[in-house]
Protein backbone atom coordinates (compact mmCIF):
# COMPACT_ATOMS: atom_id res chain seq x y z
CA UNK A 1 0.00 0.00 0.00
CA UNK A 2 2.68 2.55 1.33
CA UNK A 3 4.60 1.42 -1.84
CA UNK A 4 1.35 2.10 -4.27
CA UNK A 5 0.82 5.41 -2.36
CA UNK A 6 4.54 6.61 -3.23
CA UNK A 7 4.36 5.65 -6.92
CA UNK A 8 1.24 8.13 -7.26
CA UNK A 9 2.25 10.34 -5.66
CA UNK A 10 5.55 10.13 -7.34
CA UNK A 11 3.40 10.32 -10.76
CA UNK A 12 1.57 12.80 -10.13
CA UNK A 13 4.47 15.59 -8.97
CA UNK A 14 6.05 14.24 -12.16
CA UNK A 15 2.99 15.34 -14.38
CA UNK A 16 2.92 18.95 -12.32
CA UNK A 17 6.44 19.21 -13.75
CA UNK A 18 5.79 18.25 -16.86
CA UNK A 19 2.97 20.69 -17.40
CA UNK A 20 5.36 23.41 -15.63
CA UNK A 21 8.08 22.59 -18.22
CA UNK A 22 5.91 22.80 -21.13
CA UNK A 23 4.51 26.21 -19.99
CA UNK A 24 8.20 27.59 -19.20
CA UNK A 25 9.35 26.55 -22.48
CA UNK A 26 6.06 28.34 -24.46
CA UNK A 27 7.47 31.98 -22.34
CA UNK A 28 10.95 31.03 -22.96
CA UNK A 29 10.11 30.65 -26.37
CA UNK A 30 8.04 34.35 -26.55
CA UNK A 31 10.07 36.42 -24.57
CA UNK A 32 13.14 37.28 -26.99
CA UNK A 33 10.21 37.88 -29.45
CA UNK A 34 8.29 40.07 -27.34
CA UNK A 35 11.66 42.28 -26.57
CA UNK A 36 12.53 45.00 -28.65
CA UNK A 37 15.28 45.14 -31.10
CA UNK A 38 16.05 43.02 -34.48
CA UNK A 39 18.79 40.10 -34.83
CA UNK A 40 18.94 41.22 -37.97
CA UNK A 41 20.62 44.51 -36.78
CA UNK A 42 23.10 43.14 -34.65
CA UNK A 43 23.70 40.73 -37.65
CA UNK A 44 24.71 43.91 -39.73
CA UNK A 45 24.63 46.77 -38.07
CA UNK A 46 21.90 49.50 -38.73
CA UNK A 47 23.79 51.51 -41.77
CA UNK A 48 24.24 48.36 -43.58
CA UNK A 49 20.51 46.47 -42.70
CA UNK A 50 19.02 49.64 -44.25
CA UNK A 51 20.46 49.02 -47.55
CA UNK A 52 19.68 45.30 -47.96
CA UNK A 53 16.82 44.66 -50.56
CA UNK A 54 13.44 43.28 -48.94
CA UNK A 55 15.04 39.96 -51.15
CA UNK A 56 18.39 40.09 -49.48
CA UNK A 57 16.60 40.36 -45.93
CA UNK A 58 14.20 37.64 -46.93
CA UNK A 59 17.49 35.53 -47.62
CA UNK A 60 19.38 36.24 -44.53
CA UNK A 61 15.68 35.69 -42.52
CA UNK A 62 15.78 32.15 -44.14
CA UNK A 63 19.10 31.28 -43.18
CA UNK A 64 17.98 32.46 -39.56
CA UNK A 65 15.09 30.58 -39.63
CA UNK A 66 13.16 33.48 -38.78
CA UNK A 67 11.10 33.32 -42.18
CA UNK A 68 8.42 30.93 -40.76
CA UNK A 69 5.27 31.60 -38.81
CA UNK A 70 6.12 32.32 -35.33
CA UNK A 71 3.98 29.03 -34.81
CA UNK A 72 6.35 27.33 -36.91
CA UNK A 73 8.87 28.28 -35.29
CA UNK A 74 7.59 27.26 -32.35
CA UNK A 75 7.43 23.44 -32.67
CA UNK A 76 10.88 23.86 -34.15
CA UNK A 77 12.08 24.98 -30.69
CA UNK A 78 10.07 22.29 -28.97
CA UNK A 79 10.63 19.41 -31.91
CA UNK A 80 14.21 20.28 -31.36
CA UNK A 81 14.67 20.41 -27.42
CA UNK A 82 13.79 16.30 -27.83
CA UNK A 83 16.61 15.94 -30.39
CA UNK A 84 19.07 18.18 -28.95
CA UNK A 85 19.23 21.08 -31.59
CA UNK A 86 18.27 24.16 -30.35
CA UNK A 87 19.75 25.69 -33.82
CA UNK A 88 22.75 27.73 -34.70
CA UNK A 89 23.52 31.03 -32.71
CA UNK A 90 23.47 33.98 -34.62
CA UNK A 91 26.43 35.85 -32.79
CA UNK A 92 28.68 32.89 -33.11
CA UNK A 93 27.37 30.99 -36.09
CA UNK A 94 27.61 27.55 -34.40
CA UNK A 95 25.17 25.37 -32.80
CA UNK A 96 23.73 26.64 -29.73
CA UNK A 97 24.09 22.77 -27.68
CA UNK A 98 27.84 23.56 -28.38
CA UNK A 99 28.37 26.88 -27.12
CA UNK A 100 26.42 26.19 -23.67
CA UNK A 101 28.17 22.79 -23.19
CA UNK A 102 31.45 25.06 -23.16
CA UNK A 103 29.79 27.52 -21.10
CA UNK A 104 28.14 25.50 -18.36
CA UNK A 105 30.97 23.94 -16.56
CA UNK A 106 32.67 27.66 -15.58
CA UNK A 107 28.86 28.33 -14.25
CA UNK A 108 28.72 25.50 -12.10
CA UNK A 109 32.37 25.45 -10.95
CA UNK A 110 31.38 29.17 -10.01
CA UNK A 111 27.52 28.44 -8.16
CA UNK A 112 28.53 24.91 -6.70
CA UNK A 113 31.31 26.55 -3.86
CA UNK A 114 29.30 29.55 -3.37
CA UNK A 115 26.43 27.55 -2.68
CA UNK A 116 28.51 25.38 -0.36
CA UNK A 117 30.23 28.14 1.65
CA UNK A 118 27.01 30.17 1.94
CA UNK A 119 25.03 27.10 3.54
CA UNK A 120 28.24 26.24 5.82
CA UNK A 121 28.66 29.50 6.99
CA UNK A 122 24.99 30.97 7.42
CA UNK A 123 23.79 27.49 8.93
CA UNK A 124 27.26 27.98 11.59
CA UNK A 125 26.62 31.84 12.14
CA UNK A 126 22.74 31.33 12.48
CA UNK A 127 22.96 28.46 14.88
CA UNK A 128 25.37 30.32 16.66
CA UNK A 129 23.26 33.81 16.84
CA UNK A 130 20.15 31.68 17.88
CA UNK A 131 21.44 29.86 20.94
CA UNK A 132 22.62 33.62 21.78
CA UNK A 133 19.40 34.87 20.82
CA UNK A 134 18.81 38.57 22.30
CA UNK A 135 22.43 39.14 23.60
CA UNK A 136 24.24 41.86 21.56
CA UNK A 137 26.37 39.69 19.60
CA UNK A 138 23.06 38.48 17.93
CA UNK A 139 22.13 41.80 17.64
CA UNK A 140 25.13 42.88 15.66
CA UNK A 141 25.14 39.82 13.92
CA UNK A 142 21.84 40.07 12.75
CA UNK A 143 22.36 44.08 11.45
CA UNK A 144 25.09 42.87 9.60
CA UNK A 145 23.47 39.91 8.40
CA UNK A 146 20.57 42.09 7.01
CA UNK A 147 23.03 44.71 5.55
CA UNK A 148 24.56 42.17 3.26
CA UNK A 149 20.77 41.10 1.80
CA UNK A 150 19.92 44.12 1.28
CA UNK A 151 23.40 44.92 -0.84
CA UNK A 152 23.20 44.05 -4.39
CA UNK A 153 25.81 41.57 -5.98
CA UNK A 154 27.76 43.51 -8.37
CA UNK A 155 27.90 46.38 -5.87
CA UNK A 156 29.87 43.45 -3.66
CA UNK A 157 31.47 42.74 -7.06
CA UNK A 158 32.79 45.67 -7.78
CA UNK A 159 34.05 46.46 -4.18
CA UNK A 160 35.91 43.03 -4.57
CA UNK A 161 37.70 44.32 -7.54
CA UNK A 162 38.38 47.71 -6.43
CA UNK A 163 40.04 46.60 -3.23
CA UNK A 164 41.69 42.97 -4.17
CA UNK A 165 42.67 43.62 -7.92
CA UNK A 166 42.72 47.43 -8.03
CA UNK A 167 44.27 48.40 -5.07
CA UNK A 168 46.42 44.98 -3.47
CA UNK A 169 46.91 43.46 -6.98
CA UNK A 170 45.95 40.03 -5.28
CA UNK A 171 43.61 38.00 -7.95
CA UNK A 172 42.54 39.04 -11.73
CA UNK A 173 39.49 41.30 -12.16
CA UNK A 174 37.75 39.80 -15.24
CA UNK A 175 37.56 36.76 -17.09
CA UNK A 176 38.35 32.68 -16.32
CA UNK A 177 41.82 32.25 -17.48
CA UNK A 178 44.71 34.25 -18.37
CA UNK A 179 45.30 35.67 -21.81
CA UNK A 180 49.00 34.48 -21.54
CA UNK A 181 49.46 30.50 -20.08
CA UNK A 182 52.43 29.93 -18.18
CA UNK A 183 52.12 26.55 -19.01
CA UNK A 184 51.90 23.38 -16.85
CA UNK A 185 48.88 21.70 -15.26
CA UNK A 186 49.24 23.20 -11.86
CA UNK A 187 49.65 26.53 -13.19
CA UNK A 188 46.69 26.34 -15.40
CA UNK A 189 44.67 24.94 -12.16
CA UNK A 190 46.02 27.79 -9.87
CA UNK A 191 45.13 30.13 -13.02
CA UNK A 192 41.97 29.24 -12.74
CA UNK A 193 41.49 29.25 -8.63
CA UNK A 194 42.63 32.76 -9.07
CA UNK A 195 40.50 34.01 -11.04
CA UNK A 196 37.63 32.19 -9.17
CA UNK A 197 38.02 33.64 -6.30
CA UNK A 198 36.33 37.15 -5.89
CA UNK A 199 33.30 35.70 -8.22
CA UNK A 200 32.64 33.07 -6.02
CA UNK A 201 33.54 35.18 -2.74
CA UNK A 202 30.64 38.03 -4.53
CA UNK A 203 28.20 35.40 -4.56
CA UNK A 204 28.73 33.57 -1.26
CA UNK A 205 28.14 37.53 0.02
CA UNK A 206 25.17 37.82 -1.65
CA UNK A 207 23.65 34.39 -0.66
CA UNK A 208 24.76 34.14 3.12
CA UNK A 209 22.24 36.23 4.55
CA UNK A 210 19.16 34.27 3.32
CA UNK A 211 20.91 31.21 4.62
CA UNK A 212 21.91 32.74 8.27
CA UNK A 213 17.83 34.61 8.30
CA UNK A 214 16.37 30.96 7.60
CA UNK A 215 18.88 29.03 9.80
CA UNK A 216 18.46 31.35 12.69
CA UNK A 217 14.34 31.52 12.23
CA UNK A 218 14.22 27.88 11.92
CA UNK A 219 16.65 27.26 15.55
CA UNK A 220 14.60 30.08 16.96
CA UNK A 221 11.26 27.64 16.53
CA UNK A 222 12.88 24.65 17.62
CA UNK A 223 15.05 26.37 20.37
CA UNK A 224 11.02 26.87 21.75
CA UNK A 225 9.95 23.27 22.12
CA UNK A 226 9.21 21.42 24.64
CA UNK A 227 11.62 18.70 24.31
CA UNK A 228 15.18 20.91 23.74
CA UNK A 229 13.96 22.49 27.26
CA UNK A 230 13.47 19.18 28.67
CA UNK A 231 16.90 17.91 27.61
CA UNK A 232 18.26 21.74 28.85
CA UNK A 233 16.61 20.88 32.26
CA UNK A 234 18.18 16.88 32.01
CA UNK A 235 21.80 18.68 31.78
CA UNK A 236 22.35 18.16 28.57
CA UNK A 237 26.20 19.75 27.44
CA UNK A 238 25.27 22.97 25.04
CA UNK A 239 27.55 21.29 22.26
CA UNK A 240 24.56 18.39 22.39
CA UNK A 241 22.22 20.17 22.88
CA UNK A 242 22.85 22.48 19.89
CA UNK A 243 23.98 20.00 17.24
CA UNK A 244 22.21 16.77 17.95
CA UNK A 245 18.64 18.31 19.08
CA UNK A 246 18.37 21.54 17.81
CA UNK A 247 20.14 22.02 14.91
CA UNK A 248 19.43 18.66 13.35
CA UNK A 249 15.35 19.26 13.39
CA UNK A 250 16.51 23.48 12.19
CA UNK A 251 18.39 22.29 8.98
CA UNK A 252 15.05 20.61 7.19
CA UNK A 253 14.04 23.63 5.81
CA UNK A 254 17.97 25.04 4.98
CA UNK A 255 18.30 21.51 3.37
CA UNK A 256 14.79 22.54 0.67
CA UNK A 257 16.59 25.94 0.63
CA UNK A 258 19.47 24.47 -0.43
CA UNK A 259 18.36 22.25 -3.11
CA UNK A 260 16.48 24.94 -4.43
CA UNK A 261 18.98 27.57 -4.83
CA UNK A 262 21.23 25.94 -7.23
CA UNK A 263 18.82 26.23 -9.53
CA UNK A 264 18.32 29.92 -8.78
CA UNK A 265 21.84 30.60 -8.52
CA UNK A 266 22.48 29.89 -11.80
CA UNK A 267 19.83 32.49 -13.04
CA UNK A 268 20.96 34.80 -10.51
CA UNK A 269 25.08 34.63 -11.68
CA UNK A 270 23.94 37.11 -14.50
CA UNK A 271 24.94 39.86 -12.68
CA UNK A 272 28.49 38.77 -11.25
CA UNK A 273 29.54 37.32 -14.64
CA UNK A 274 28.87 40.08 -15.94
CA UNK A 275 30.74 42.11 -13.67
CA UNK A 276 33.79 40.05 -13.80
CA UNK A 277 32.98 38.64 -17.39
CA UNK A 278 33.22 34.89 -16.64
CA UNK A 279 32.48 32.66 -19.43
CA UNK A 280 29.31 31.10 -17.71
CA UNK A 281 25.80 30.89 -18.70
CA UNK A 282 25.21 34.38 -17.18
CA UNK A 283 27.18 35.92 -18.76
CA UNK A 284 25.75 34.28 -22.20
CA UNK A 285 22.56 35.69 -21.32
CA UNK A 286 23.95 39.03 -21.38
CA UNK A 287 25.57 38.81 -24.59
CA UNK A 288 22.77 37.21 -25.88
CA UNK A 289 19.93 39.90 -25.00
CA UNK A 290 22.63 41.71 -26.45
CA UNK A 291 22.78 40.67 -29.82
CA UNK A 292 19.20 39.78 -29.50
CA UNK A 293 20.49 36.19 -30.35
CA UNK A 294 17.01 34.41 -30.18
CA UNK A 295 18.12 30.42 -30.32
CA UNK A 296 20.59 31.58 -28.25
CA UNK A 297 18.09 33.14 -25.38
CA UNK A 298 15.84 30.26 -25.65
CA UNK A 299 19.13 27.72 -25.14
CA UNK A 300 20.06 29.60 -21.99
CA UNK A 301 16.42 30.10 -20.93
CA UNK A 302 15.97 26.42 -20.68
CA UNK A 303 18.79 25.54 -19.02
CA UNK A 304 17.61 27.86 -16.48
CA UNK A 305 14.39 26.39 -16.53
CA UNK A 306 15.59 22.81 -16.41
CA UNK A 307 17.94 23.92 -13.40
CA UNK A 308 14.87 24.85 -11.60
CA UNK A 309 12.74 22.46 -12.44
CA UNK A 310 14.74 19.02 -11.57
CA UNK A 311 16.04 21.01 -8.07
CA UNK A 312 12.06 21.68 -6.92
CA UNK A 313 11.75 17.80 -7.99
CA UNK A 314 15.12 16.94 -6.04
CA UNK A 315 13.35 18.83 -3.05
CA UNK A 316 10.04 17.17 -3.37
CA UNK A 317 11.11 13.54 -3.55
CA UNK A 318 14.40 13.97 -1.07
CA UNK A 319 12.66 16.35 2.13
CA UNK A 320 10.66 12.80 3.31
CA UNK A 321 14.26 10.90 3.65
CA UNK A 322 15.08 14.01 6.16
CA UNK A 323 11.98 14.52 7.64
CA UNK A 324 10.35 11.23 9.02
CA UNK A 325 7.58 13.38 10.14
CA UNK A 326 6.31 13.90 6.27
CA UNK A 327 7.08 9.69 6.56
CA UNK A 328 4.81 9.30 9.11
CA UNK A 329 2.05 11.71 7.59
CA UNK A 330 1.99 10.11 4.00
CA UNK A 331 2.13 6.71 5.81
CA UNK A 332 -1.15 7.97 7.11
CA UNK A 333 -2.73 9.51 4.31
CA UNK A 334 -1.72 6.42 2.63
CA UNK A 335 -3.55 4.09 5.67
CA UNK A 336 -6.73 5.86 5.00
Amino acid sequence: MRRKGFSLDFGKKFLQYVLVFLVALTINFSMPRLAPGDPLQYYFGESSLNELSPEQRLDVERELGLDSPVWEQYLTFITGIFHFDLGNSIKYGIPVTKVLAERIPWTLLLVGPALILSTIIGIVIGAYTAWNRGKRRDVLTLTGMLTLESIPGFWIGMLLIAVFSVNLGWFPSFGAVSTVHTGGTMNDVLDVLSHLILPVLTVTIASVGSNFLLTRSSMLETLGQDYIQMAELKGVSNGRLIFKHALRNALLPVYTHFTMSLGVLVSGAVVVESVFSYPGIGRLLYESVTARDYPMMQGVFLIITLAVIVTNLLADLTYPIFDPRARTRKSVGDSQ
